[in-house]
């Protein structure tokens, strides 16, 4: 079995990629099994700068808050802001302090540094404005959105004005606050002003649907799309605020299924403006239902922003999920050999990439049981989901950084 699976393994670059999929896919999703480790984001940075130079792929966008990482689009595409500060406050769950996704953005930069606007490379975060512990308050998104209609659209179109939105949504620590999470109670997304306010962000998104044909003559296209942006976020996170105040036992995974619906809206507004590389989580880019668990709460399933755009998309979305042998830092040891991941550890070559349909036929039926991983931070790759995409990228060591 390992010397047919040797057969199918090729070297990861972007040609190596490319001959796995019919066509150029106007989304390439590549995902990976944990969080935090830059030699997973080295490599996605390696397959990027192929993608640009080969494919014509312009836009990256990763797991990271979809707001804040204006910052780094602006930073990249004209050089606003320091670096520093650009890392600091243009990505969240902190991975502004990856080397990786340094050395990225200071590539980025340097690749559009004296090329023209169309010819540039683009960043972009698909996530809301979520961590684990809670949300943003919606005052941002919002608030922005109402002055891109309020400088553009007849003020007598508005369904407020600002300081009704200011007055709705009140000192942004109850909205913040972290204990909500565990305590539906002192959610205040339910209250009499987060309704009105879900109302309100519904007439400012739909006005500016409907003033489409004003605001493409007076409006760039980014303009435009920063617009969207914020109006999806804006109403994403009412929503989410929402459901965190719900008490029923499907909370949770309104919460999931609405983080990865914000995602998904990102994405496809994404690949409307052409090729774009994902990177995040495999879960969130799967076409399987995700699952997880979460403290004592029983097995949470729901369809992840890849199942979404797929669903959308068909051929033009493609999934490349990574696997990997080894985290000893974490604790993740060598995987035993009747597991897809103890199977391609016996592979010469480091990183590979293998054809997944391929793959699923060498492994035969039924597949192997998913490994048990003993870190809660990484998730094995589940070999019955390999009919349901088009490649696997396996990373044999994870060295701590």
């Amino acid at each position: 079995m390992a010397t047919d699976i040797k057969d199918i393994a090729h070297s990861v670059d972007a040609a190596a990629v490319m001959r796995l999929l019919p066509a150029r896919p106007r989304v390439l999703a590549l995902g990976e099994p944990t969080h935090g480790e830059d030699a997973l984001l080295d490599l996605r940075n390696d397959l990027f700068r192929q993608l640009v130079e080969r494919e014509g792929y312009r836009t990256i966008a990763l797991e990271t808050d979809c707001v804040a990482g204006l910052a780094v689009d602006a930073y990249v595409t004209s050089g606003t802001g320091a670096l520093d500060e650009v890392m600091e406050h243009g990505f969240s769950h902190a991975w502004g302090a990856s080397a990786a996704n340094r050395e990225l953005v200071r590539w980025m930069r340097e690749y559009n540094n004296d090329r023209p606007g169309p010819e540039q490379v683009r960043f972009a975060g698909i996530d809301g404005p979520l961590e684990i512990t809670g949300a943003a308050s919606p005052r941002q998104s919002l608030t922005a959105l109402h002055a891109c209609l309020a400088a553009h659209v007849d003020p007598t179109l508005l369904p407020c004005i600002a300081d009704t939105l200011d007055r709705l949504l009140g000192p942004d620590e109850p909205w913040t606050d972290a204990a909500v999470m565990t305590d539906p109670s002192r959610s205040v997304g339910r209250s009499a002003e987060a309704r009105e306010l879900r109302l309100l962000a519904d007439d400012l998104v739909t006005l500016l649907d409907t003033q489409a044909p004003h605001l493409l003559t007076v409006t760039s296209r980014d303009d435009r799309d920063r617009a969207r942006l914020y109006g999806r976020t804006a109403t994403g996170l009412l929503r989410y605020h929402f459901w965190m105040a719900d008490t029923s036992p499907a909370r949770m995974t309104h919460l999931l299924a609405t983080r990865d619906h914000m995602m998904t809206g990102n994405l496809l507004a994404l690949a409307a403006r052409g090729p774009v590389l994902v990177h995040a989580h495999n879960s969130h880019l799967q076409r399987d239902k995700s699952s997880m668990r979460m403290w004592d709460h029983p097995l949470l399933e729901w369809w992840s922003a890849g199942a979404l755009v797929s669903a959308r998309l068909g051929e033009e979305y493609a999934f490349l999920a990574t696997a990997l042998g080894t985290i000893r830092h974490h604790g993740v040891d060598t995987p035993p050999p009747d597991t897809l991941e103890g199977l391609l550890y016996a592979l010469p070559d480091d990183p590979c990439l293998i054809d997944s349909c391929r793959l699923a036929d060498t492994l035969g039926d039924p597949p192997p049981a998913p490994r048990v991983s003993p870190y809660f931070g990484y998730a094995p790759l589940d070999p019955a989901q390999l009919p349901h995409m088009q490649g696997v990228v396996y990373v044999r060591d994870v060295p701590r950084d």
